[in-house]
């Protein structure tokens, strides 16, 4: 245990989530870019975060840098925007878009979302990764201690058959990342996206969720009244 009395991360779970993401960073960079405005899952996630000009908002597995422009016009010049990742290179990544657009108001930090490198913030996002997690809900509900509304994209694995065909092959492939060597991958990631949509349903006052290409992508948005 920690000092806050929550469990602490497995190291070893922590390296093999880093190895893996530096691995594919050019690819991810590529895909996340090539595919950020499908389904429009990513806008409708900063607006479920309902940020205002000098809001302060952290992206929690920022990967590349794929939100930080929508995440920044949201806040404005005045505002605050900070990007989190365990991934060196994918924070590489970031680091030049954020060079190439001459942001000052965006820094990037090198963290465990698991154990939030920041202390308070106006909103959190985090996109494709409480299933990471192997208690997502412990995850979730410190993103809502720190922050006034947290938006969470997560795969639901209940949606269309094809959708799913594909997710229970892109997790066997990726076994060791999600701790899914053995057992129903597609089961494993519904658990950690109702884990996470628990976290929010027992933290927060005021409550969204929608569903995005055909069924296949749930927004779950939680904020205070």
């Amino acid at each position: 245990m920690t000092d806050d009395g929550t469990a602490a991360c497995d190291p070893e779970r922590l390296r093999r989530v880093r190895r893996s993401y530096d691995a594919w960073a050019r690819v991810y960079d590529w895909f996340a870019r090539a595919t950020a405005s499908v389904g429009g899952v990513r806008a409708a996630c900063v607006r479920g975060l309902d940020l205002a000009p000098g809001d302060t908002v952290v992206e929690f597995g920022c990967g590349p840098g794929v939100n930080l422009p929508a995440l920044r016009e949201a806040v404005g010049p005045t505002g605050r925007v900070v990007g989190v990742d365990v991934s060196t290179r994918m924070l590489d990544r970031a680091a030049a878009l954020v060079e190439r657009r001459g942001w000052e108001n965006v820094s990037l930090v090198e963290g465990d979302a698991e154990r939030p490198p920041v202390a308070a913030a106006d909103g959190v996002l985090a996109t494709f990764v409480t299933s990471l997690f192997p208690d997502s809900y412990a995850v979730v509900r410190r993103w809502c201690a720190l922050a006034d509304a947290v938006v969470v994209a997560a795969f639901a694995p209940e949606g269309s058959r094809p959708a799913n065909a594909a997710l229970r092959a892109f997790v066997r492939l990726n076994g060791r990342l999600f701790d899914a060597r053995t057992g129903d991958p597609l089961a494993l990631l519904a658990e950690r996206t109702a884990a996470a949509r628990r976290a929010l349903d027992d933290a927060t006052t005021v409550r969204e969720g929608q569903r995005r290409l055909f069924g296949t992508i749930v927004i779950e948005a939680g904020r205070d009244s």
